[in-house]
């Protein structure tokens, strides 16, 4: 079997004021042949300048800037460029702010916590699907996650509870599938009996939609 041609490696921005952790996430990028980092700003006004159009798949902000919010960053240069993706990190559990995202803007964004042991191959995962238009949220946070009692995400069996968690640490349906044993038709199965149960209109963004009322329908336990 000839090989296809080589995939190019994903453009991320780091967005970050405390210069050890930058410098410590640039040299884990840049090691990665997978990744190449194109821009490294300090702070928001930074960003702005440097972030052009079409020059970046991923930029990852820090949430608490010394200059500005991170979030707002993220929705002025996304408006700017609609197919840049925005990874969010933050020393604190602020997962809910991407439920404020505005609705022109909210695909293609994903958050890790800082505080958490997140491996490098986690992190390109994140920043793979993020780039590709979906969202990612922290494995461990998600983990810690549990359905609000009355709610639509507690009456999902709990395989279809099991697919949307792994939804929503970046895996494809492929990976999934490969993950749990199942078949690749099976999980689009299980996808569109969580869609319905949830109660949420078909279309590109559905996937995204149920990831955030994974946000929004559950609490966190210490």
């Amino acid at each position: 079997m000839i090989p296809g041609p080589a995939r190019a490696p994903l453009r991320v921005a780091v967005v970050e004021d405390q210069p050890l952790y930058r410098a410590m996430l640039v040299q884990l990028l840049d090691a990665d042949p997978r990744t190449e980092v194109v821009v490294e700003a300090s702070g928001a006004a930074e960003a702005r300048r440097r972030i052009m159009p079409g020059r970046v798949d991923v930029a990852i902000l820090d949430i608490e800037l010394g200059d500005g919010n991170g979030v707002g960053l993220g929705v002025s240069l996304r408006r700017a460029d609609p197919d840049l993706g925005v990874l969010l990190l933050s020393s604190r559990d602020v997962m809910e702010l991407l439920l404020d995202l505005p609705s022109d803007v909210r695909r293609g964004w994903s958050y890790l916590s800082k505080t958490t042991s997140t491996s490098p191959d986690s992190l390109f995962t994140a920043l793979t699907a993020t780039a590709e238009g979906r969202t990612v949220l922290d494995p461990e946070l998600i983990g810690r996650s549990v359905p609000r009692a009355g709610s639509a995400l507690a009456r999902l069996s709990d395989r279809q509870l099991q697919v949307l968690t792994l939804v929503a640490e970046g895996l494809s349906n492929a990976g999934i599938a490969e993950r749990l044993g199942l078949s690749s038709r099976s999980i689009e199965n299980h996808l569109n009996a969580i869609y319905a149960a949830l109660e949420l209109p078909e279309g590109h963004n559905s996937r995204v939609s149920a990831v955030l009322r994974l946000i929004e329908e559950t609490s966190r336990f210490a």
